[in-house]
C-alpha cells in the first residue's frame, strides 16, 4: 500500500556551510575521505528524535523515531512517510516511556528488516509477508533491557547491544531484569552474551575483514570506543580501548558508529561525527546543526553518509564507500 506523505515534516532547501553543518579537518588524511567541496545537506526536519537509519537497496532510507514510536521512510524526491507505526511498543502505558519505539534497524542477508524494539524489549525481523518474527527477547529466563543497535556479519550472525535506555527509568527501572548491559550474538538460533564490560553499549560495527567488532559506550563517565577481536563462533576477546574521550567535558557520550571499506571509523560522539583512522587517529569531525545520533551508508555506491541528528535527517557525500555490500547497517 502506498504511504501518504506527512505534511508535518518539512523538507527544507538543501543547505551547506554553517546552516546545515561543516567539516573540521584535523589531518590532511581526511581530504581522501571527505572531499574539500563536501556539503552537509539537511533533508528533513520536525521529528522528535531520529535514530537507526538503514538504506534499502530499492532506493530509499528507513529510520526510527523512538520517541514517536515510528519508523519513517525518506525517498530521494524528498517525501517522508510512515513506514511502520507503533514500531517498538503497543502497551496502553506507552505515555510513561520516553523512547518506546524502535531504535536500530538493519537488513539481513535476505533483505529483511531487523528491528530493535525498545518498549517491547526485543529484536524482531519483519518478514516479506508483513509478519514479525521475534529473534531475541530473553537471556535464559530474564527479559532483555532495551535492544539499541545491531549489525549483521556476512555469515548472517546478528550482533546487538542492550543497554536499558529504552526503559522509562533506565538503570533504575523496576522492570529491569538483567543486572548488566550486554553485547549479544545471535547465531544459528542461539543467543549468546559476548561482552558485558560496558555500562551503556550503544553503536557497533565490524572492520571490513570482520576480524574486529567496534562497540562504543554511552556513559558520560566513560566515553570510550572498544575494539574486540571476533571468533568465528561469535565470541569476543582481547578487547582494547580504541578511543577514550572521557576527559572531554559535557553530557555527550558515544552513540551510533560505522566503518568504511578502508577501515576508518565514524562515530557520533562529543562535538559531532568523529572520523578516525583504523589506528584510532582523529582525522576530523563532521559537524551538523544538531548533535548526530546515528548514521548509515547509502545510495547505490554506498558513498553517501545519511545521518540522523535529533529532530532532523542529514547527508554528506564522501569519497569512500561503507564497509560491506548489503544494507546500510550491515558490516
Amino acid at each position: 500500500m502506498k504511504q501518504a506523505t506527512l505534511d508535518v515534516y518539512r523538507t527544507p532547501a538543501v543547505t551547506a556551510g554553517n546552516d546545515a553543518g561543516s567539516v573540521l579537518r584535523l589531518s590532511p588524511e581526511l581530504d581522501e575521505l571527505v572531499p574539500r567541496d563536501a556539503r552537509v545537506e539537511k533533508l528533513a526536519e520536525g521529528f522528535l528524535f531520529t535514530e537507526g537509519p538503514v538504506w534499502h537497496p530499492d532506493g530509499y532510507l528507513l529510520f526510527s523515531d523512538p520517541n514517536a514510536n515510528a519508523i519513517y521512510r525518506w525517498t530521494p524526491d524528498g517525501a517522508v512517510s510512515v513506514y511502520r507505526a507503533k514500531s517498538g511498543y503497543k502497551g496502553l502505558d506507552v505515555g510513561t516511556y520516553g523512547q518506546p519505539g524502535s531504535n536500530g534497524l538493519a537488513l539481513d542477508p535476505a533483505g529483511r528488516l531487523t528491528i530493535d524494539e525498545h518498549g517491547n524489549r526485543r529484536v524482531t525481523r519483519l518478514e516479506k509477508n508483513g509478519v514479525l518474527t521475534v529473534l531475541a527477547d530473553k537471556l535464559g529466563d530474564k527479559r532483555l533491557n532495551s535492544p539499541n543497535d545491531l549489525v549483521y556479519r556476512s555469515d548472517g550472525a546478528l550482533f546487538f547491544t542492550d543497554p536499558p535506555f529504552g526503559l522509562p527509568r533506565a538503570f533504575d527501572d523496576p522492570r529491569k531484569e538483567l543486572p548488566f548491559s550486554g553485547v549479544y550474538c545471535l547465531r544459528d538460533g542461539q543467543l549468546r552474551l559476548v561482552a558485558r564490560d560496558l555500562s551503556g553499549p550503544n553503536g557497533l560495527a565490524f572492520s571490513p575483514d570482520e576480524r574486529y567488532l567496534y562497540v562504543d559506550n554511552w556513559d558520560v563517565s566513560r566515553k570510550v570506543i572498544m575494539r574486540y577481536e571476533v571468533s568465528p563462533d561469535g565470541s569476543l576477546h582481547d578487547g582494547v580501548v580504541f578511543l577514550d574521550l572521557t576527559k572531554i567535558p559535557g553530557d555527550q557520550a558515544f552513540d551510533g558508529l560505522k566503518v568504511d571499506r578502508q577501515g576508518n571509523v565514524y562515530a557520533a560522539g562529543p562535538g559531532g561525527l568523529l572520523v578516525l583512522s583504523p589506528q584510532g587517529k582523529q582525522l576530523g569531525v563532521i559537524r551538523f546543526s544538531e548533535q548526530p545520533a546515528n548514521l548509515a551508508w547509502g545510495d547505490a555506491d554506498r558513498k553517501t553518509l545519511y545521518v540522523t541528528a535529533r529532530t532532523g535527517l542529514y547527508r554528506v557525500r564522501l569519497s569512500v564507500a561503507g564497509a560491506g555490500t548489503g544494507g546500510a547497517s550491515m558490516p
